[in-house]
This record gives structure tokens, sequence and C-alpha cells, in this order.
């Protein structure tokens, strides 16, 4: 019983673990990156804007970012939200009017301190690739109309509840659009940016259609948590300035961004993440190593399989009963040697349990030998010896060792042992006065 449920729990914890290490991690550093050529990277989405005449600019801090942005209309393009810092969060809703937002798959808590009135709903076990008009709703977002089936429909999002808000769904709520003097598009899926999947039905026209609206994007490539905010020095114009992103973002105290391998004036290119000598800063250092698998689950899971563990530990322990080593038990009802070494013979030859077979097979001679000379179960060794050497021949010290002697150590001598005990169990004659095997009376 506990067999088959250990291996089920087994297998659904290992599709699990498979599931969440197959999946995308946004946190990774490279994930969505315009210059990262892996399964994870932007590359191709990257390059393919840039055929279509759309400048890349590349940003490793959300300040520079938004003040890219004052350049002209432009899509701020946020793969990973999830490394913002939450009171950066809010300047996602106060971007200037003519651009457009576009976030992979954020969270209930992004989408709460970005102030924007959506929650994500149901979540799939993997991505669909579906049309846009799937649930009979027709997609109001041309560029979706155009790419048709695509891999979008992953998190699902609607509108918060209480708030009136005009909201545009295509690919099953998959793609949401909020209209407004910043147009904010929410996909749940990363499938259509991703170098992996990009060449898969419509993504790669979906993707470049929702980043190409202008002819320029600034793509926030966040190489890891974004630290707090510091206020307190301004930049010239009397605003607080933040400070830069550790590990290799653009030093930036005012002014605006460059395009993606276009020189800062320092000899280096904004797109670098740092060199030899940049310090990482204590808040948003690199995370110590740790196993993927166990961040690839919530902290009740594991609780919950710890305790599933204990209860199959406590069933085991309950259905052993006893602890020591095994004993024998009596069979409830006889069995003839004969019988016995017919049923067990493949068990005990499988175990190699020479020696339980012989204590056997004796002890069912000694009781078939006991009845026949009418002793009691009382008899001495030496004495049964005696009276059935008187029966069946030979000496006293032959049938002792015979009887009672060294277990067999292989199977010829085991062989021989049975062929000897059924051989004098026959020889010994019963009383005339008591019937014998076969004997009608």
């Amino acid at each position: 019983m506990i067999l088959p449920l250990a291996l089920a729990a087994a297998l659904i914890v290992g599709t699990l673990g498979a599931h969440a290490l197959d999946q995308p991690d946004p946190t990774d550093p490279g994930f969505l990156s315009p210059v990262a050529t892996d399964d994870d990277g932007g590359s191709r989405l990257a390059d393919a804007l840039r055929t279509r005449g759309v400048t890349v600019q590349r940003e490793t801090g959300l300040l520079p970012a938004l003040l890219a942005l004052d350049d002209g209309p432009a899509t701020l393009f946020v793969p990973a939200p999830e490394l913002l810092h939450p009171d950066t969060l809010g300047a996602l809703d106060e971007l200037p009017a003519g651009r457009r937002l576009v976030l992979v798959d954020p969270s209930r808590r992004v989408l709460e301190a970005a102030d924007l009135p959506l929650v994500p709903t149901n979540r799939r076990w993997a991505t669909r690739a579906v049309g846009p008009a799937t649930d009979g709703r027709p997609c109001p977002l041309p560029e979706a109309t155009r790419a048709g089936v695509a891999a979008a429909e992953l998190q699902r999002y609607a509108a918060a509840p209480d708030v009136p808000v005009t909201l545009d769904r295509c690919y099953s709520a998959g793609l949401v659009r909020l209209p407004g003097r910043t147009e904010v598009v929410v996909i749940g899926a990363s499938d259509p940016f991703r170098n992996d999947r990009i060449a898969e039905r419509g993504n790669e026209a979906l993707g470049t259609g929702l980043l190409g609206v202008h002819d320029r994007v600034v793509w926030l490539d966040l190489d890891g948590p974004a630290p707090a905010p510091t206020f307190g020095r301004t930049d010239g114009s009397g605003e607080p300035a933040w400070s830069p992103t550790p590990g290799g973002s653009t030093e930036y105290d005012g002014g605006t961004g460059t395009a993606e391998g276009e020189p800062d004036g320092s000899g280096t290119s904004s797109g670098n993440r740092g060199g030899p000598g940049d310090a990482p800063d204590s808040a948003g250092g690199p995370p110590p190593d740790r196993h993927p698998l166990l961040d690839a689950f919530p902290p009740w899971f594991w609780a919950l399989l710890i305790q599933l563990a204990l209860v199959a530990l406590l069933v085991v322990l309950w259905r052993a009963r006893r602890l020591g080593p095994p004993v024998s038990e009596p069979l409830p009802v006889e069995v003839r040697s004969t019988e016995t070494v017919l049923g067990r013979a493949r068990l005990y030859q499988q175990a190699r349990a020479r020696g339980p077979a012989a204590a056997t097979l004796r002890a069912a001679a000694l009781d078939r030998l006991r009845g026949r000379l009418d002793l009691p179960a009382t008899t001495t060794h030496e004495e049964l010896a005696a009276r059935v050497a008187e029966r069946a021949g030979g000496t006293p010290a032959q049938i002792r060792e015979l009887l009672y002697g060294a277990p067999p150590q292989t199977d010829a001598e085991l062989l021989e042992l049975a062929r000897s005990l059924d051989r004098l169990a026959r020889t010994v004659a019963a009383p005339a006065d008591r019937p014998t095997e076969g004997d009608p009376r």
C-alpha cells in the first residue's frame, strides 16, 4: 500500500520539479535581454525590430529609461517587472502622454504598486498558442490581429473589482490593453519575445507588433533586483535622483540615455553591465548561489512535502508493529513436509536459506518418527536416536547427526538430507495396532 503511494508521490514531485526547472526565470541575468543570445534571451526580437526600422535603446536602470521617454514617442519595454523595487513601480503610472508601456507577466504586487487597475486571474500549466479572438470577443489590437495564432495564453488578466475601466482583451485575456494618456499593454507570457519560441506561429509578428508601434523602443534590461531609490541629492533640475542599478547600470545623473552600442562620452556604451572595477551595492548585489529546485516551489509546498513524509513514516512504523528481528510463527494448519518443501522451494532457493529449509525438513521428520514410535515430545535426542537406530538400523550417532546435525552448505547437501530424512521416515515401521499412511482403517 505504501509503495504505490510513494511511487505516485515521487512521480508527481518529479514532474512538478521538472516543469518548474523548464520554465524561464525572469530573475536570471540575461532574461529577455536584447544582447543575450541564449534560449531565454531577446536578441532575435531586437534584430527583428531593427530590421523593421525600429531603434532599440537599451537601458540598465529605470531612471535612464524614464528620462529617455522624454525624447519623443517611444515604447517602454519591461520584460522583468518583478526586478523593479516597489518604491519605483509608481513611476510607471506617470509616463509622458503618447507613450506605450509593455509589461511581461507582472504579478499582483507589481500591478498594485504601479497603480494599474488590473488583477491576475487564472494561470495555465503551460503556455497555449491561441488566436486573438479565441474567447469569442473580437480583439481590438491591430498588431495582435495581424499576428494571428501566437503563444500568449499563460497568465490571464482582468479588470480590478469595483474599478470602472475600459479593458481591451485578446488571446483569451492573456493580452490586455489599457487605453489612455499612456497606453499600457500587459501580456502574461514571455514566449513571443524569447529566442527559443519567437519563430513559432505568430510569435515574432506579435512581439514586434507590440513593441514597434513607435519608431523607438526603450528596453529596460535589468541584471538583478533593483535597489531602493536614494533621495537627498538632485540632478540640477531640483528633482531627486535615484541611485544607479548595482552591478553594471549606467551612471546617470540627468540627460537622456544612449542607444544600444552608442558611446556615452566615457568610452563605453550604455549597454555595458559594468566592468571589473565596479563594486556591487550591498542592497542589490548578486544573490547567493542556491539550487534552482529550492526556488522552484513556494515555502508552503516544501512544508507540505515534509508533513507528508512524516505521515508516511508513521504509517510504516504502525504497519511494522515491531522494530525487532522477525520471528517464526506456527502455521494455522499442519502441512506435510513434502508439500511445504514444494510450496516454499522457490522462496528458499532465492533467499539461499538452506538452514531454515533443513530445519523445516528435520522438524517434520521428527514429528513423523515420534508418532510412529509413540514417543512424547520431551524425548531427549539420545533416546530418540537410539530408538530410531533400533528400528531402522545404523548407529545412534549416525541417526543423531542426520536428525540434529549442522545445516547443509550447498544445494546438493540439502537435497541429500531431504532424501535421507524421507528414507528414514519410511523405514521406521509403525506399531501393529496403529494405522499407517494409506491404510483404509
